[in-house]
C-alpha cells in the first residue's frame, strides 16, 4: 500500500513540464502585449492561465479515457476562464474598457488546452493571430 503512494513517474513529470513550458512560452506574446498597454492582465495572469488550463487538461486526459468526460473538463475550463476574463471588464457611463483583455485571457485558455492534446499548430496559430491581433488592430478601435 505504502509503495503506491510514492510511485512518481518522472518521465511523465518531464513530459508534462515540456508541455506546460510550450504553453508559458506560446502565451507569453499576448502577455508581453497587454503589459505594454497598461492592462490590468498581462505578465503574470496570462502565462498562468494558459499553464493552468493546460494542466487542468492534462489531468483530465490522464484521469479520464473517454473523449466525454474530457470533453466536459474542457468546458469546465473554458467556463472558468470566463469568469476570469470577466473580471477584466470594466463599464463606466460611456464606455467599456477590457474586452480585448478579457477575449485574450480566453485565447489564451485555449492555447492550453490545445497544447495538452498535443495541437501545437492550433496553439501556435492561436499565440501569432492573438498578438497580430492585439498589435496590430487596436489602432482601427473607435472609441
Amino acid at each position: 500500500m505504502m509503495d503506491t503512494l510514492l510511485e512518481i513517474d518522472f518521465v511523465v513529470i518531464v513530459q508534462h513540464l515540456l508541455k506546460m513550458g510550450i504553453a508559458f512560452l506560446l502565451a507569453l506574446p499576448l502577455a508581453i502585449n497587454r503589459e505594454q498597454q497598461a492592462q490590468s492582465a498581462g505578465l503574470r495572469t496570462f502565462p498562468l492561465v494558459t499553464i493552468a488550463s493546460c494542466a487542468f487538461m492534462l489531468v483530465g486526459i490522464d484521469v479520464f479515457r473517454d473523449p466525454e468526460s474530457q470533453a466536459r473538463v474542457m468546458y469546465g475550463i473554458v467556463t472558468g476562464i470566463g469568469f476570469i476574463g470577466g473580471g477584466s471588464i470594466i463599464k463606466s457611463s460611456e464606455n467599456v474598457y477590457g474586452t480585448a483583455t478579457a477575449a485574450s485571457i480566453w485565447l489564451t485558455g485555449a492555447i492550453g488546452v490545445s497544447v495538452a492534446f498535443n495541437r501545437y499548430e492550433i496553439a501556435i496559430v492561436l499565440s501569432v493571430v492573438g498578438y497580430l491581433v492585439l498589435k496590430f488592430l487596436g489602432k482601427y478601435k473607435s472609441t
